[in-house]
C-alpha cells in the first residue's frame, strides 16, 4: 500500500508539471501569435527624388539596399553590412512550415500539416526566410496564407522577405501522394517526360508549373532531379529522367529553362537541382534516406557519367544545389555524406566546376525531425553519427554549405560563430548568396501575390489540357499482339464487353460495355503498379520502394491467371523498371505510364490517341540480371526483356490528337 501511495504521488507530480509546461507554452505561443498579429502591416511605399521606394527598415530614408536601381552586389552589401549575426544565421535554413486548412497562419506545432513551431517564433525569433511546404489548402487559401507570412516578416526591422520552396507538385504520382498535388495541373512524372524527350514540351511544362506556383507564392522547385536512374531498384528514379546522361542533361537543362527563364529574375521560380553529384547508383538499390543504404558505390568506375546532367544544369544558370546523403565508396573522395563532404562541394562543385550559385543540404543531415524534443524522423548524417548536431553544422558549413534543408536549429550556429569556432566572413560567403537571389527574383520590390489571380492560374483550364496531353504523349506500347484476324490486338473497337481492374468504373463505361465478371467478358484490361519490398515500418519509406522488382506470390499467379482465362492487356506504372517476364509472355497487350489518369490509359487503349512514347530505362529479364549489373552504368543488364528507347505505336495513325 505505502508503494501504491508513493507511486500515486509520483504520477500526480508528473501530471502537474505536463500541465504546468502545456499551460505555459500555450500562454507563450499566444503571447507571440498576439504581439506579431496585432501589427501586420506592409512596410510603407515612400518618395525619394521622384524614385517610390518601400522603406523596409523604416528609417525614412532611401537605403541602396531599398532602391531596385542599384546593382545587385551594391544591394546585397548595403544590407549585410546593417545585418546582425542571428539575421544572418536565419538566412542558412530551410525548415518546413504549415498552413491552416482555410490559408490561416499557425501558432503552434501541428504535425498533421509538417507544423513543427509556431511560424511567429520562425519567422520573428529565429530570423528565417526560406521555407518549405508540404500539405497546402486550396489556391486562394494558399496565396492568402503567403501574403500573410510576408507580413509577419515585414515586421522585423530589415524586411527581409520570405522565400517559399516545394517538391514537385505537377505529376499524377506524386513523391509523397496527393498531398503534394492539390490543384495544379497534372502531368507526367519526370521520367515519363522523358519517355517523350520533347525538349520544347519540357521548357512549355517548365513555364506553366511556373506561372502556377509563382501564383501562389511558391518561388523555389526543390527539382529536377538531374540523378541517373543507373540503378533499377533504386526507389527514386519516377523523379529521374531516366538511365541515359544525354537525355538527362536535355531535359534537365530545357526542365530549367522553362523555370527560371534565361536568367533568375521576377517571373523565376528558382530551380534547386539535385542530388549533387548524381544520388543514381545507390548500392543494391537501397536508398539513402536510410541508414541501410547510406553507400554511393561506382563498381564500374563510371562517376564522371553522373556528373553531365549536372554540368548541362551548369549551362543554364541553375539558382541551386542540393547533395545527396549518400556515403561515396570505391573513390579517392573522403567516405563521408555528400553535406559534409569538402572534397565534393568546395573542390569538385566549387573550384572544378565553377559553380557560385546556393547549396543547400538535403533535409534532416543535423537532426531528426523532432517535436517538443521526440524526434519523428532519423537524422541522416551519415557518416559523421559520432558528431553533435552543433559539430554537424561545424563540418558541413566548412565543406561549403550554404544553407540547411529540413532543420532550424539557428542558436548552434550563432554560438559557433560567436565562439570563433566559424568566422562571420565565412557566413558572409553564404548570406551573399541567399540575398542575390532573392534581389534578383524581386522579392524585395513586391513579395505579395495577387489572391484571385491565384485562384484563376492554378489548375486553368488550358494548363490542365496540355498535361493530359503529355500523359497520353508519355505512354508507351511494350507489347501489341496479332490477332487471328491477322490484326494487332490494340487500339480495341468501342463498346467490347470488358472485365476492369484498377480503373474508374464510371470512366470505363464512356469506352466498353464493363463486367464484374471475368468469365462474361470478352477480354480484361488491368492497371497495376510496379512491385516493391517493405523494409522497415519507417513512414517515409512508405513512399519510397525499394527492393525486388519482380511480382511475388501470390499477387503473379492472381495476374496470371487472369491472363489464362481471357485476352488481357496490362498497364504497368512504372516507378521503376518492373521485371514483368512472365506477364509479358501472356498478356495480349501491355503500356507502360508514367503517371497517367485513367482517362489517358484508354484513349491510348482505344485509339483515341496514338502514343509515341520510348523506355528512359530498360527492363530487365530477371532478378538475376538485376542483381548482377552495376549500380553506376546504364543500360547494363544481360538480355533485357525490353532495351532502352523501345516503344511501338499504332502504324495506321489516326488517333485524336487533343486539342
Amino acid at each position: 500500500m505505502r508503494f501504491l501511495k508513493i507511486a500515486g504521488y509520483i504520477l500526480g507530480f508528473l501530471i502537474l508539471l505536463v500541465l504546468v509546461f502545456y499551460v505555459g507554452f500555450e500562454i507563450n505561443f499566444a503571447l507571440k501569435n498576439r504581439k506579431a498579429k496585432a501589427q501586420l502591416v506592409e512596410k510603407p511605399t515612400l518618395t525619394s527624388g521622384g524614385y517610390s521606394f518601400r522603406d523596409l527598415n523604416n528609417n525614412g530614408v532611401l537605403n541602396v539596399y531599398e532602391d531596385a536601381r542599384q546593382p545587385v552586389d551594391a544591394r546585397v552589401n548595403d544590407l549585410l553590412g546593417q545585418m546582425t549575426v542571428a539575421e544572418k544565421v536565419g538566412l542558412m535554413f530551410h525548415p518546413p512550415i504549415g498552413v491552416g486548412k482555410e490559408g490561416e497562419v499557425l501558432g503552434k506545432p501541428n504535425p498533421a500539416v509538417f507544423n513543427m513551431a509556431s511560424s511567429y517564433d520562425l519567422i520573428i525569433n529565429k530570423k528565417l526566410r526560406t521555407f518549405n511546404l508540404f500539405m497546402i489548402p486550396q489556391p486562394r487559401a494558399l496565396a492568402s496564407w503567403h501574403n500573410e507570412i510576408q507580413k509577419i516578416a515585414e515586421q522585423d526591422r530589415l524586411g527581409i522577405p520570405i522565400s517559399i520552396a516545394s517538391d514537385p507538385r505537377h505529376g499524377v504520382n506524386n513523391f509523397i501522394g496527393d498531398m503534394l498535388n492539390g490543384s495544379f495541373s497534372r502531368w507526367p512524372e519526370p521520367i515519363g517526360l522523358a519517355s517523350i524527350d520533347d525538349t520544347t514540351l519540357v521548357e512549355e511544362f517548365g513555364r506553366i508549373a511556373a506561372e502556377e506556383l509563382r501564383a501562389v507564392g511558391i518561388r523555389i522547385a526543390l527539382h529536377p532531379m538531374a540523378d541517373l536512374a543507373t540503378e533499377p531498384r533504386w526507389s527514386r528514379i519516377n523523379g529521374t529522367f531516366g538511365e541515359d546522361a544525354e537525355l538527362s542533361a536535355r531535359m534537365t537543362k530545357a526542365y530549367i529553362k522553362g523555370f527560371q527563364g534565361k536568367e533568375l529574375g521576377p517571373r523565376s521560380i528558382a530551380c534547386m537541382t539535385k542530388h549533387w553529384p548524381g544520388g543514381g547508383p545507390q548500392e543494391d538499390g537501397n536508398d539513402a534516406h536510410f541508414r541501410y543504404g547510406m553507400n554511393q558505390t561506382y563498381p564500374g568506375n563510371n562517376f564522371d557519367y553522373h556528373l553531365l546532367p549536372f554540368k548541362a544544369a551548369f549551362e543554364v544558370n541553375t539558382a541551386m544545389i542540393m547533395p545527396y546523403y549518400g556515403v561515396p565508396t570505391g573513390l579517392h573522395y573522403e567516405e563521408v555524406g555528400m553535406a559534409f563532404n569538402a572534397d565534393i562541394i568546395n573542390g569538385l562543385l566549387r573550384e572544378e566546376h565553377g559553380y557560385e550559385g546556393i547549396v543547400c543540404s538535403d533535409w534532416g543531415v543535423l537532426e531528426g525531425f523532432s517535436l517538443l524534443g521526440f524526434e519523428l524522423f532519423e537524422s541522416t548524417g551519415w557518416g559523421v553519427d559520432d558528431l553533435s548536431p552543433k559539430e554537424r553544422i561545424h563540418r558541413a558549413v566548412q565543406a561549403g554549405i550554404d544553407q540547411f534543408g529540413g532543420n532550424s536549429n539557428t542558436e548552434d550556429l550563432v554560438e559557433l560563430i560567436e565562439e570563433g569556432n566559424i568566422t562571420e566572413r565565412r557566413i558572409d560567403q553564404s548570406v551573399r548568396r541567399i540575398l542575390k537571389a532573392k534581389f534578383e527574383m524581386g522579392l524585395f520590390e513586391n513579395p505579395y501575390v495577387d489572391v484571385d489571380a491565384a485562384e484563376a492560374i492554378v489548375g486553368k483550364s488550358l494548363f490542365v489540357e496540355k498535361g493530359k496531353v503529355a500523359q497520353r504523349k508519355s505512354i508507351v506500347i511494350l507489347k501489341n499482339d496479332v490477332l487471328t484476324n491477322d490484326f494487332p490486338v490494340l487500339p480495341l473497337s468501342d463498346k467490347q464487353k470488358i472485365y476492369f481492374e484498377g480503373v474508374h468504373k464510371e470512366l470505363a463505361e464512356n469506352y466498353a460495355i464493363v463486367t464484374d465478371s471475368l468469365a462474361n467478358a470478352d477480354l480484361a484490361i488491368l492497371r497495376i503498379n510496379t512491385p516493391w519490398e517493405p523494409r522497415n515500418s519507417s513512414f517515409i519509406e512508405q513512399f519510397l520502394h525499394s527492393g525486388h522488382l519482380d511480382f511475388q506470390e501470390p499477387e503473379l499467379s492472381r495476374i496470371l491467371n487472369v491472363t489464362k482465362q481471357k485476352p488481357t492487356i496490362i498497364c504497368i506504372y512504372l516507378e521503376r523498371p518492373a521485371v514483368i517476364p512472365e506477364i509479358a509472355g501472356q498478356a495480349v497487350g501491355i503500356l507502360a505510364d508514367f503517371g497517367a489518369e485513367d482517362d489517358a490509359v484508354l484513349d491510348v487503349i482505344f485509339g483515341r490517341y496514338n502514343p509515341s512514347g520510348k523506355l528512359p530505362y530498360e527492363l530487365p529479364s530477371s532478378m538475376k540480371a538485376v542483381d548482377e549489373q552495376h549500380e553506376d552504368v546504364p543500360y547494363d543488364s544481360e538480355d533485357p526483356l525490353y532495351p532502352f528507347g523501345f516503344g511501338l505505336t499504332y502504324e495506321q495513325g489516326d488517333s485524336l490528337e487533343m486539342d
